[in-house]
């Protein structure tokens, strides 16, 4: 039997095995194989492991999505945390690459994928507050936000899961470095039904301004000349 020949039910199993990649290669193959690539059925679920594939044309974005994890983790991206007043231009410019494919990623889901259920960030350096509260406003029936290493995320977002986060259940802000323990208490206290874990993130030395940091250096050695 020729792989055209299989029902419609069998190639979307068959399709559910492979990666994005092969996915796409397989519907470049005839229009049967296309429509399989383009049924809602096969994109409740998507995986990211580096900024370049948010920008490939081998996924499919659309109501169906439930499931969302963009993580990654090389010594390359290990840039986009560093605090900007530290990077030289060569590391602003590969930067601003970054925040331009990961916001414009992130607006289309809020845009299109009303119905996800969870969504894991990690090592996302350029996610800010902004991207996270249009998220929560979108997608109101997420009850599962994960972020780690997202260095820009503050206190402002855990206010938006206040305010926005009906259904979250489970709240995991691990390694985040402008989280404080005052927005871990906010939480606690106006969401007890959700989970949240906060690994680190409160007592990790939050971002400051080179003027801000000198202060706090001529105070310190005030205080030891005393």
């Amino acid at each position: 039997m020729h792989i055209t020949q299989l029902n419609r039910e069998c190639l979307l199993h068959l399709f559910s095995f492979l990666d994005k990649n092969s996915r796409k290669s397989l519907a470049k193959t005839c229009h049967k194989m296309l429509d399989v690539f383009q049924d809602p059925l096969l994109w409740s679920l998507l995986n990211f492991h580096s900024p370049a594939e948010l920008k490939k044309d081998n996924f499919l974005l659309g109501p169906a999505l439930k499931y969302l994890s963009i993580c990654w983790h090389s010594q390359r991206v290990k840039v986009c945390n560093i605090e900007d007043w530290m990077k030289n231009t060569f590391q602003k410019d590969f930067c601003n690459r970054h925040e331009n494919t990961v916001n414009d990623f992130l607006l289309e889901v809020c845009n299109r994928c009303p119905n996800l259920l969870s969504l894991t960030l990690s090592g996302c350096g350029h996610v800010t507050d902004d991207c996270i509260l249009l998220l929560l406003k979108n997608c109101p029936n997420l009850k599962t936000l994960k972020l780690e290493n997202c260095v820009r995320i503050t206190d402002q977002t855990l206010e938006a899961v206040t305010f926005y986060g009906r259904s979250l259940q489970t709240l995991h802000v691990d390694f985040c470095r402008n989280i404080t323990q005052t927005g871990l208490e906010r939480v606690k206290e106006k969401c007890p039904s959700v989970m949240l874990r906060a690994e680190r993130s409160a007592n990790m030395i939050p971002d400051n301004k080179p003027e801000k940091k000198l202060m706090l250096e001529k105070a310190s050695r005030k205080l030891v000349q005393l």
